[in-house]
């Protein structure tokens, strides 16, 4: 019986440690070294709605958005994945088809790669300034605003993930579009 509750002891000694101990080591470095990251880089509004976070894309489908990549899980960051099939699939491939009519991509006009295939986690917040440049003058068009001022705000909303040893710049689809709906149009 001694040997019993002196393994108890232990056991739930452990679990406070390692379980409780642990996990709150964890939390407190977060929130002390990267605080909005800790809290799921959460993109809220002068209001205070909480409208998404900058790590995790959600679909737009009318005109006046910019549209993210393609979700093999749409957008449910629940289900966060991939698709299994191969790239000779029939299905990627109309879906593909379909994506590059919806964008109204032509050989002279050709649609960015990376807004034909969904990302790897089917969640990627983020596309290229020259994919957010493709869609810019269907966006333009649809708010009535000049290409030049939707140019110049993807030109502004552009960052280089790596810095200076980074030559391509990205940009969160979410915030072009908020700050797109900021300007009223």
């Amino acid at each position: 019986m001694e040997t019993l509750l002196a393994s108890l002891r232990i056991s739930v000694a452990t679990m406070l440690i390692c379980v409780g101990g642990y996990s709150t080591a964890v939390w407190a470095f977060g929130q002390t070294v990267t605080p909005g990251t800790a809290e799921g880089s959460l993109i809220t509004l002068p209001n205070g709605t909480i409208v998404g976070s900058r790590q995790i894309a959600q679909g737009f489908t009318p005109p006046k958005y910019f549209w993210p990549r393609p979700s093999a899980v749409d957008y449910n960051a629940d289900a966060a994945g991939g698709s299994n099939k191969s790239p000779t699939s029939a299905d990627l491939t109309k879906r593909a088809e379909e994506t590059i009519a919806r964008y109204g991509a032509t050989p002279q006009n050709p649609l960015p790669a990376e807004l034909a295939t969904a990302s790897g986690s089917g969640l990627d917040p983020n596309i290229s300034e020259h994919a957010a440049l493709y869609q810019a003058p269907r966006v333009a068009a649809a708010r009535g605003l000049p290409i030049a001022q939707v140019e110049a705000l993807i030109h502004k909303q552009s960052f280089k993930p790596g810095g200076f040893l980074t030559s391509a710049k990205l940009v969160n689809v979410l915030e072009l579009n908020l700050a797109l709906d900021q300007r009223g149009s």
